[in-house]
């Protein structure tokens, strides 16, 4: 029988990201999931196409590092609700354009200070010293995982 070394799952990097992450995301979907019945990706779509409009669905997949076939079936639902508009690129025929309608908006509108407010509660335990390390250790981890591969 072989041994091996237990994890410690507690104290894995990507585990406990990944907690956070649902934590975080979870609460701010039980708004706009219960009110709008819009998933988790539709939502950071949503976001993407509030700060970036008129991007494609390939800038929308690096934006966001969800997996294409998952923007393509939530941007099909999108669509489907009159949240997002697509239109084709004139310079490219073969590329779409995405941006939020009006309809689209508006939710995003709704929902937007509701996730502001839980940011602030959730920030508001940390210093701006903490706060700085903080997003300076994010940024860091995300320039170092963007460089990874296996």
């Amino acid at each position: 029988m072989r041994h091996r070394k237990p994890l410690q799952l507690e104290s894995f990097l990507p585990y406990r990201l990944s907690l956070l992450s649902n934590a975080v995301s979870g609460a701010i979907a039980a708004v706009y999931g219960d009110k709008f019945a819009i998933s988790m990706p539709e939502w950071r779509i949503m976001m993407i196409l509030a700060e970036y409009p008129d991007v494609s669905a390939d800038e929308v997949c690096r934006r966001t590092k969800i997996e294409k076939s998952v923007v393509s079936r939530a941007v099909a639902r999108l669509l489907k609700r009159h949240f997002i508009n697509r239109e084709i690129d004139e310079d490219d025929r073969r590329r779409s354009i995405l941006r939020l309608s009006e309809t689209g908006l508006s939710v995003y509108d709704e929902v937007m200070p509701i996730a502001r407010d839980y940011e602030a509660k959730l920030l508001s335990g940390l210093t701006a010293e903490e706060m700085e390390t903080f997003n300076a250790m994010i940024d860091k981890l995300l320039e170092k995982a963007s460089c990874i591969e296996y």
